[in-house]
């Protein structure tokens, strides 16, 4: 996008005084602000407008659901279309990038405080920049030879240009912040360790375990999970097969596309609730039709067949029931089970953190089996912080960017207490 046709975008914003958009994102990010100075050819004061809130801009911009948050809080979206936020987010990010603007520090002189952050996902990447800008000694220690987590190996790259998350976060790195590569906790990183040198601790690595449906099957060759796919990339041969990927998110969205690349037969995704109640992006939806993958909604599978391994799968049809207020459960109709041929089956309902490394680190856990934190986000362990996926945060990135932040903020408070 040039900038006549970000202008143009642009002046489509109705500079609400309300700024229901700025609401209904979860990093409330001042959106009428910075759009009001790309009207004016000001982008780099937009770029600063959206420092306040995100160092994510680039990012946010591409894959954020944005029709479920900011872009559907619009109020020009109530009769008639809204305005494409996101496109404007990714064309100031892109320019920041392109013309080298730096994330400028706010405090200048450095502090005498280090932090360590465990994973250099979407949270500890953001809360390392905002614990950097304020003078700290931020460390990263990431289990894999690069940074990015879930923007790295959880997002294909057809729809997040790794190019993008690279520039992204070496602007961050920029402000002075160490990364230690190769070190995963509870293997090769001990949190006691961390605790001894370090002024504060954030755990901010994510969820990339499958949740799995516990039915019959699942044991079978040709069972995978989508985050482990995804992360690893370690794909079997899915030339001439047929797959069904099991959700409705934006996870079984970009794993169903991509088996769709891999030159597969036949791609389904099956979904147990109605196309409005999907999770994920219209937009997301669309393109996986167009691309030729075949969606089954209200149907749901009962158990996978197969000798070792995945032959077929049986399904049954659900129909959508109220059960308090206007929520809809999705209900077996009886009667209604059918079979289908497949080589695959992908489980993609969510993802979980491995249970072996939070018990290792002995933190208390909520009855749900997230790391349970106080109001600072402090864990049960002193001077242990927990953002993200780990504390129970809504899985976007935005919500994890935001849950970083926050708990920059909040170590920033404890260490100057």
């Amino acid at each position: 996008m040039d900038e006549d046709e970000a202008k143009k975008l642009a002046s489509e914003c109705l500079s609400c005084k309300t700024k229901p958009c700025r609401n209904g994102c979860p990093l409330t990010n001042d959106i009428t602000e910075f759009i009001r100075y790309i009207k004016i050819g000001e982008y780099k004061k937009a770029y600063e407008s959206l420092l306040d809130t995100t160092v994510l801009g680039p990012v946010c911009g591409r894959i954020c659901p944005h029709v479920k948050q900011c872009q559907g809080s619009c109020v020009k979206g109530i009769k008639g279309k809204a305005v494409n936020i996101g496109k404007l987010e990714a064309f100031i990010g892109d320019m920041a990038i392109e013309e080298g603007w730096k994330i400028e520090e706010i405090e200048k002189k450095k502090n005498n405080k280090k932090i360590a952050i465990v994973g250099g996902g979407p949270a500890g990447i953001t809360a390392s920049a905002y614990l950097a800008r304020r003078g700290f000694d931020v460390t990263i220690f990431e289990k894999y030879e690069k940074l990015g987590g879930l923007l790295v190996h959880g997002i294909p790259d057809f729809r997040l240009p790794r190019r993008t998350i690279k520039e992204t976060i070496q602007k961050v790195l920029n402000l002075g912040v160490n990364v230690v590569l190769g070190k995963e906790l509870g293997k090769n990183l001990s949190l006691d360790e961390l605790e001894k040198e370090y002024d504060a601790v954030l755990l901010s690595f994510g969820a990339n375990i499958s949740t799995k449906m516990n039915i019959i099957g699942e044991e079978l060759d040709g069972v995978y999970g989508g985050n482990e796919l995804l992360e690893n990339g370690n794909y079997p041969d899915f030339t001439g097969k047929t797959v069904a990927v099991i959700g409705g998110g934006n996870t079984a969205m970009d794993v169903a596309r991509t088996i769709n690349r891999k030159n597969a037969k036949k791609v389904y995704v099956i979904y147990r609730r109605g196309r409005a109640q999907m999770p994920a992006e219209d937009e997301e939806v669309e393109d996986a039709i167009n691309e030729g993958v075949e969606f089954l909604f209200q149907n749901n599978i009962v158990r996978i067949l197969g000798n070792r391994k995945v032959e077929k799968v049986e399904c049954i049809k659900t129909e959508l029931v109220k059960v308090e207020g206007d929520r809809e459960k999705p209900v077996n109709i009886e009667g209604s089970n059918y079979f289908m041929d497949l080589d695959y089956v992908i489980m993609a309902l969510g993802s979980k953190t491995q249970d072996d490394i939070l018990d290792k680190i002995k933190l208390e856990k909520t009855d749900r089996g997230y790391i349970k934190v106080d109001d600072m986000q402090m864990t049960s362990r002193k001077k242990v912080f927990a953002a993200g996926d780990l504390i129970g945060e809504k899985s976007t990135v935005a919500w994890a960017s935001r849950s970083g932040r926050e708990a920059a903020k909040n170590i920033a408070e404890y260490v100057t207490l």
